[in-house]
C-alpha cells in the first residue's frame, strides 16, 4: 500500500484555494508543492473544453494565453500555500509576464504539466519560473509577475 504525498491534493481542495470555476479552472490537480519554492500541478486537456470550438475548427489547439493562465493558476495555489495571509478577502492577479516561449502545440488528450519555482517576492508581488510540459517535453515557458491584492482595492 502506497502512502499519499502529503503535498498533493485534488480538485476539491484546488476549489477551496482558486476562485476560479469552469470554464476557467485549468488546474486539475496539485502532485507536489514546497512552500515558497514550487508546485507541480497539472492540467488534463480534453475535447469538450469550450475555447476549441473556434481555436481552431479541424485543428484543435489550446490557446497559449491559457497555457499562460493555467501556469499563473498553479502559481496562486503556491502563493497561497506559502503565505500566512487569509485569502477569503484576496485575489491574486498577473501583473507581467516576461520572456513567454510557446514550443509546441498543446491538443485534446495530452495532460499538461504546470511547473512553478518562486523567484522572488517583495511586499505584495511574487515573481515566478513556469514551465508547462506534455510528455516531458517544453511546451511553454514565462517568467510571471503576480500581486495578491484586497478584493474591496479592486
Amino acid at each position: 500500500m502506497t502512502q499519499e504525498n502529503p503535498n498533493s491534493f485534488d480538485i476539491r481542495k484546488i476549489l477551496g484555494l482558486l476562485p476560479h470555476r469552469y470554464p476557467f479552472l485549468l488546474v486539475d490537480r496539485v502532485v507536489d508543492y514546497v512552500p515558497g519554492q514550487s508546485i507541480v500541478a497539472y492540467k488534463n486537456v480534453s475535447f469538450n473544453e469550450p475555447f476549441f470550438q473556434g481555436h481552431f475548427p479541424g485543428i484543435p489547439v489550446m490557446p497559449g494565453v491559457l497555457i499562460m493562465e493555467a501556469l499563473a493558476q498553479a502559481g496562486g495555489i503556491l502563493v497561497i500555500k506559502s503565505t500566512d495571509t487569509t485569502i477569503e478577502d484576496k485575489l491574486f492577479l498577473f501583473t507581467g509576464m516576461e520572456k513567454v516561449r510557446f514550443r509546441k502545440p498543446v491538443y485534446p488528450g495530452d495532460k499538461l504539466e504546470l511547473h512553478c519555482s518562486l523567484i522572488r517576492q517583495k511586499l505584495k508581488l511574487w515573481k515566478m519560473e513556469g514551465k508547462a510540459y506534455v510528455d516531458g517535453k517544453l511546451a511553454a515557458e514565462a517568467e510571471m509577475t503576480a500581486a495578491i491584492m484586497n478584493k474591496e482595492d479592486m
